[in-house]
């Protein structure tokens, strides 16, 4: 698997535990809002929100202990830095 698809699975299940982290917040606000507008300031701290999740879990997977469980799946990085 290249390099190139690993980081796009990566980026993948970082972005499912943003959004899972976020959405049960973010559906109960929708539906208690009787207009749009009243919930358009809690779609903005969501996604902001989201942003930072994601970013943490990046950080979580690029952890050397992290790394070694990614490579049992397949999805490790290998150390060399660059692209394929």
């Amino acid at each position: 698997m290249s390099d190139k698809t690993k980081r796009a699975i990566r980026t993948g299940l970082q972005t499912l535990a943003a959004v899972a982290a976020v959405l049960p917040a973010l559906a109960a606000t929708v539906a208690d809002a009787d207009e749009l507008a009243v919930a358009a300031p809690w779609l903005i701290a969501a996604a902001g929100t989201a942003a930072v999740v994601a970013g943490v879990v990046a950080r979580v997977m690029a952890a050397p202990a992290f790394e070694r469980l990614l490579d049992l799946f397949g999805i490790g990085l290998d150390d060399k830095g660059g692209t394929e």
